[in-house]
C-alpha cells in the first residue's frame, strides 16, 4: 500500500554531443495532470527538437509514455523504466532535448533519455507515503514525560503538542504500528488515557 512520490518540480541537464537534454520531473495524480504538465513543458520549449515524456499513475496503475519524434522505444520507455526502478509513481517526466546536429544512434538516445530522468528524479525530493492513523489526546503533565518517552519508538510524526491545563497532543503512526502505540499508552497511564483515531489518512514518512 505504501508508495514514493516526490514533493514538487524539479529538473537538470546535461549536454551529450552537442545537443543539451533538460528532466523535468512533477507529482501529478491524474492524467489531466500529467497532460497539463507535459503541455506546459513544451511551450516553454517550442524551440526543442523533442519532448520525450513518460507518467505512472496508482489511481487505475495507469502508464503512459512517448517518444515524440524519436525513433521507437529510445525515449519514452527508457524514461517509463527509470520511473519504475526508482520506485515512483503519481510523477510526470518530460526530458526536453535540443538538437546538437550529432545523431546519437538508438542506444546512445536510451543512455541520454535514461540519464536525463535519472538526474530529475535526483534533483527531486522524494516522499515515502505511508498508510497511517492520527491519534489524538489529552494528558497530565506528570504523565507527559513517559509519553513523549516511548513516541519515538513507533516512529510517529509529531502532528500537534499544545500545553494548556492538559498537555494535548495528536501524532501520525503507521498503520501497521498503531495497535502497538496504543496499548503502550494505555500501559503507561494505567488505562486513564483515551484518544479519538481518525484512519485511512496518508502522510509522508520519508524522514523517519
Amino acid at each position: 500500500m505504501d508508495y514514493k512520490t516526490v514533493y514538487g518540480y524539479a529538473s537538470d541537464s546535461f549536454v551529450e554531443k552537442k545537443s543539451e537534454f533538460i528532466g523535468h520531473i512533477m507529482p501529478v495524480q491524474t492524467p489531466e495532470q500529467a497532460v497539463t504538465f507535459i503541455e506546459k513543458i513544451k511551450a516553454e520549449n517550442r524551440k526543442a527538437r523533442h519532448n520525450v515524456y513518460a507518467y505512472v499513475l496508482r489511481e487505475g496503475n495507469v502508464s503512459r509514455y512517448s517518444d515524440d519524434g524519436e525513433p521507437q522505444g529510445t525515449g519514452g520507455v527508457p524514461v517509463l523504466d527509470v520511473i519504475n526502478k526508482a520506485g515512483l509513481t503519481d510523477v510526470c517526466v518530460v526530458v526536453t532535448r535540443y538538437f546538437g546536429g550529432i545523431l546519437l544512434g538508438a542506444s546512445g538516445l536510451v543512455r541520454a533519455y535514461s540519464q536525463a530522468c535519472s538526474l530529475a528524479v535526483g534533483a527531486a525530493k522524494v516522499m515515502e507515503m505511508c498508510l497511517c492513523s492520527r491519534i489524538s489526546f489529552s494528558c497530565d503533565y506528570t504523565l507527559y514525560g513517559k509519553v513523549s518517552y516511548l513516541l519515538p519508538e513507533f516512529g510517529v510524526i509529531n502532528e500537534k503538542e499544545d500545553f494548556a491545563d492538559k498537555v494535548n497532543m495528536a501524532v501520525l503512526v503507521k498503520d501497521e504500528q498503531a495497535e502497538a502505540l496504543k496499548r503502550r499508552l494505555t500501559d503507561v497511564s494505567n488505562g486513564q488515557l483515551s484518544w479519538e483515531e481518525d484512519k485511512g489518512l496518508w502522510a509522508d514518512f520519508s524522514g523517519k
